[in-house]
């Protein structure tokens, strides 16, 4: 019973009747002292009172309505929205939250305008067990709230102590903390006390603080005191590091400054009256002169003051010197004069190269636009034809006939896309691509470029060239070219592009479509002659250092040489051929094997002691009683040829067999042949029994020479009626073209390079297709005058003709 009694005795110290103040926005904790701003008169008139008894006062938080909860998140299941609900009502306006602290007044000092301001202290934490209403002041019966730190709870005393060592931790980034403060704190033996100190002196949130003192498990406290001081802790953290780097930039910036105020102060005293960058004034003379774009003016200002800024030592300044040295390089609207006379561009054209007049025409059609038009907008060219036909030195003659520079780059082998567009200007050893410096090199804005190779470009993973050069030969887009290390639009739609391929398989389609195609074909052997009398020759006797007076080649020494020695559609192994006959005389002038007054006239049969033995041999028709052959002609890469073809039969089952290396379009063309004969036997008095008794062989001699095409069928048909009706082909007479089942003679191409090839080999007639009349034109005038040309429909025709 006693017990019993004095644990009631100890319940009901622990409850006590003290006046009510209610503060909005602040929070009170125990132990700490804290000044306060009273401005309500019934709330002065209260402290009034109580400052003459025992100065006990409880303090709670004000609640007006719930919105200033909704933003935070409590700790584990405690919820500052549902604490409301419990909270003390004071009158419709307003709540207290049902935690509180009782505090104790320490001084009170009163304002003229009529307001308090007080000192309190508190004392510690109370709980709100009822509300009186004193019509004098508010008053409520709190009863202490016991919070003890359980010494047996290992993590209990682990999280206090972290409280301690956090709080350690963040004082060093707080220069303005108070140092008795801290030493209180650091030397207090109660955690629990020691962690609402610190609570009360960090700047954590209005809620953050009411969550803080409305949770009364221990553990709870502590676990949110020390999130917040972490949050706190790693702001600071992240503060001071900012802090140090801009001061760190912010000092080097100084340190410079007065640097070069010192330097340029020193120059002074020293006389030295050059204080701009020599390099900077250069530049700048430079670009007086020259007509500029407002964008590149622009960059220019924008880069020169970079360069006037940084050191010469530093790597900086030469990566900004050479950007602004190459774009005051560039040629800015700087255009040569064109020759516009169609006179004279004509004669150097035909001056530097014999034939090729389609071409010829296309440019000096170009020049005629140009005095019609007042823009100087260039066509894109590409010269398609195989090596050695002179598609680079005709480029260059373009050029000299517009009067316009010329600059040449090969794509041979080029696989990087920078090759074509440069290299960003932050790369060490960055540069422009290929298109720009050309366009330095010519040092006008409309010079002759050529894309050499262009059929050879490559591509892997650093990106595809033939793409990038899309944009460059594109005349809609190229007068906006952005070269990566440029990196300012230039205008190319003046330049006039000219590429060149040996083969057009390889361009990107895209990139083909871009261009106007331009053939050329191999050298016929009579234009091959032309060549090499009246440029080859010339040419190779002054680099050999022989005078035209003390060596000549007849023209019988030329094809000799052209059709024994040679084998090519160009000209470059003729010319080497020709350079070896100049070196071997020039060997022997020098040895006096000849003499120097006297002329060396070199004729066909010459050659030989120059060159050796023939190296080809040339086709040549003979005249023969033989039945069953004919003589075919064939197109090659490096002209034509006659094609001698036979035919013969053997006992058999009626079998065609063929050899010769043929394709399978000649072998078709043979089945063809042979159809039409067997199914027109009646018509040619062939008896039916032949096909069904004898096997048949069709040869075509030079079996290591593959061929293909269809030209050869009526060749082919011509060989089988003279080996089945016994009668032999007119002598040195030709045929091409191709045949149907019903008999019909078809056009071909290549009739140029077949038809002198015909004449060169000894042929007098030569049968065509009707339909290739019309390429009688691109023969040469004495070709035609040296042979019969007879044109044909149908295979009956040339029976007529060839039979008698």
């Amino acid at each position: 019973m006693k017990k019993s009694k004095n644990a009631k005795e100890v319940e009901e110290s622990n409850i006590k009747k003290v006046p009510l103040l209610s503060l909005k926005d602040i929070v009170i904790f125990p132990y700490s002292l804290t000044p306060l701003l009273i401005t309500n008169p019934k709330d002065i008139k209260m402290l009034d009172e109580v400052n003459q008894g025992n100065r006990l006062i409880s303090i709670f938080s004000d609640i007006v309505g719930e919105s200033s909860a909704q933003d935070d998140i409590f700790l584990n299941e405690v919820n500052l929205s549902d604490v409301l609900k419990y909270g003390h009502k004071i009158n419709d306006k307003k709540k207290i939250l049902p935690i509180g602290v009782l505090a104790r007044i320490i001084k009170i000092l009163k304002f003229p305008d009529g307001t308090v301001r007080v000192l309190i202290r508190g004392l510690n934490r109370v709980q709100c067990v009822q509300f009186i209403d004193n019509k004098k002041y508010d008053t409520v019966i709190v009863q202490e709230v016991e919070r003890k730190e359980d010494p047996k709870d290992i993590e209990t005393t682990a999280l206090a102590r972290n409280v301690i060592m956090q709080f350690d931790e963040m004082t060093k980034y707080l220069p303005n903390y108070p140092q008795d403060l801290k030493m209180a704190i650091m030397d207090t033996k109660d955690s629990l006390r020691a962690v609402d100190m610190i609570v009360d002196s960090i700047h954590f949130s209005y809620i953050e603080k009411l969550n803080f003192l409305m949770i009364q498990e221990v553990k709870f406290s502590l676990q949110l005191v020390t999130i917040l001081l972490n949050r706190e802790l790693e702001l600071l953290k992240l503060g001071s590091k900012i802090q140090s780097q801009v001061q760190g930039v912010m000092s080097k910036t100084q340190r410079d400054f007065f640097l070069r105020e010192q330097l340029k102060a020193i120059k002074k005293e020293l006389g030295d009256e050059e204080e701009n960058n020599t390099d900077c004034q250069i530049f700048r003379e430079k670009m007086k002169d020259i007509n500029f774009t407002e964008e590149v003016k622009e960059v220019l200002e924008k880069e020169l003051h970079r360069l006037e800024m940084v050191h010469k030592a530093s790597g900086e300044y030469q990566t900004i010197y050479d950007y602004i040295d190459w774009l005051i390089s560039i040629p800015w609207k700087k255009y040569s004069n064109d020759n516009k006379g169609i006179q004279e561009a004509e004669k150097i054209l035909n001056k530097d190269h014999y034939g090729l007049d389609d071409i010829k025409d296309r440019i000096l059609d170009f020049i005629a636009v140009l005095q019609l038009k007042k823009d100087k907008k260039s066509p894109i060219l590409c010269f398609v034809g195989p090596p050695g036909v002179g598609k680079t030195s005709l480029g260059k003659s373009i050029a000299r006939a517009m009067g316009r520079e010329f600059a040449r780059f090969s794509l041979g082998g080029v696989r990087d896309e920078a090759e074509i567009r440069g290299h960003r200007k932050t790369y060490i050893g960055a540069m422009p691509g290929r298109i720009i410096r050309a366009m330095k090199k010519a040092k006008t804005s409309n010079p002759v470029i050529m894309l050499d190779e262009i059929d050879k470009l490559g591509s892997d993973f650093k990106g595809d060239p033939s793409s990038a050069l899309l944009e460059v030969l594109d005349s809609q887009q190229n007068n906006q070219f952005n070269d990566h290390y440029i990196e300012v639009d230039y205008d190319l739609s003046s330049v006039m592009f000219i590429a060149t391929a040996n083969i057009l398989d390889t361009i990107p389609p895209a990139l083909r479509d871009r261009m106007e195609i331009i053939r050329i074909p191999g050298y016929t052997a009579t234009e091959k002659k032309q060549i090499a009398n009246k440029y080859l020759v010339p040419r190779q006797l002054k680099e050999n250092g022989v005078l035209v007076r003390q060596l000549s080649f007849r023209m019988s020494a030329i094809d000799e040489i052209i059709h024994f020695y040679t084998r090519e559609a160009g000209v470059r192994l003729l010319e080497k051929t020709i350079n070896k006959v100049c070196r071997k005389v020039a060997r022997g002038l020098v040895s006096e094997k000849y003499k120097p007054e006297k002329r060396i006239q070199l004729a066909g049969k010459d050659i030989k002691e120059f060159l050796g033995t023939r190296k080809y041999l040339m086709d040549e028709a003979e005249a023969s009683d033989d039945i069953g052959i004919a003589i075919g002609m064939a197109w090659t890469s490096v002209g034509g040829a006659i094609l001698p073809l036979e035919v013969t039969l053997m006992p058999g089952k009626g079998a065609l067999q063929l050899t010769g290396s043929l394709g399978d379009v000649m072998k078709e063309s043979a089945q063809i042949a042979f159809s039409y004969v067997k199914s027109q036997s009646k018509k040619f008095k062939i008896s039916a029994d032949i096909f069904q008794k004898n096997d048949f062989h069709i040869h075509v001699p030079d079996g290591a020479t593959p061929k293909d095409g269809p030209s050869a069928g009526i060749t082919i048909t011509i060989a089988l009626l003279s080996l089945l009706t016994k009668r032999k082909v007119k002598e040195y007479t030709s045929m091409t073209g191709e045949i149907t089942l019903r008999g019909k003679i078809t056009p071909i191409g290549g009739v140029k390079e077949k038809v002198i090839a015909a004449l060169c080999s000894g042929i007098k007639t030569i049968i065509l297709p009707e339909k290739n009349r019309k390429d009688l034109e691109e023969i040469p005038n004495e070709v035609q005058k040296k042979l019969e040309i007879l044109f044909v429909k149908h295979i009956s025709e040339a029976v007529k003709i060839l039979f008698n």
